[in-house]
């Protein structure tokens, strides 16, 4: 599974690409707006911290407007993907873009029909909204696995990118379902490595040692 982070804090992002962990980024223009940085100043940071898909959205709701703002976009660095919501204009966008070789997310997924949708239209990722399903009544994680079936009965190239996830337990029953891709914010990426019982065994081999009265530098 691939690990992306959903932010525009460059910062979180730093820490993150140097564990090894980070295999991309998502970005949308909530969290350009928290940042308050400009849009394409931050993507253009992003795409140099890592190597993998850094995702820019469009905010046109138009198939000619979003065009001309992927042109903007995808002159910034080799590894951005355009976003695009999972509208009729949006997949017919994707389709373009797709067919020129530009990595494209389609996003705001909210149904496995909407997700066969992208796929017909080339997208390289499908992102469908976890946690979001989840607070209108709707199982989220039942979603991802009707994708996964129907992505895996028809052979479609398309990954899904598991988003709007809100703690460990959406990353591993994602995970446990076959999801290609999860996107997280950072703090629930760093909660993956918590366990009491790490912590506990860490204040234990600690007061050892300490009481060996030895160091090692």
């Amino acid at each position: 599974m691939k690990f992306f982070v959903d932010t525009a804090d460059t910062a979180e992002i730093r820490e993150l690409a140097a564990t090894g962990l980070l295999d991309g980024v998502t970005t949308n223009p909530t969290l350009i707006h928290k940042s308050g940085r400009k849009f394409l100043e931050v993507v253009e940071e992003i795409c140099g911290i890592v190597d993998g898909p850094v995702s820019a959205e469009v905010v046109a709701l138009d198939h000619e407007t979003m065009m001309k703002e992927a042109e903007i976009l995808r002159k910034i660095a080799d590894n951005v993907c355009i976003k695009v919501p999972l509208t009729i204009d949006g997949l017919k966008t994707c389709k373009a873009l797709t067919d020129d070789g530009t990595q494209v997310n389609v996003t705001l997924c909210f149904s496995a029909n909407q997700a066969l949708l992208a796929a017909k239209a080339g997208a390289t990722f499908i992102s469908p909204f976890v946690g979001r399903h989840d607070d209108n009544g709707f199982d989220g994680l039942a979603l991802i696995e009707d994708i996964r079936l129907i992505y895996d009965n028809y052979s479609f190239g398309t990954e899904i990118l598991a988003a709007s996830l809100r703690h460990p337990i959406h990353v591993l029953d994602c995970a446990k379902i076959g999801a290609d891709v999860i996107t997280a914010p950072p703090a629930v990426i760093k909660m993956l490595s918590k366990h009491v019982l790490t912590d506990k065994g860490l204040e234990g081999f600690a007061a050892d040692w300490a009481k060996t009265g030895q160091t090692i530098l």
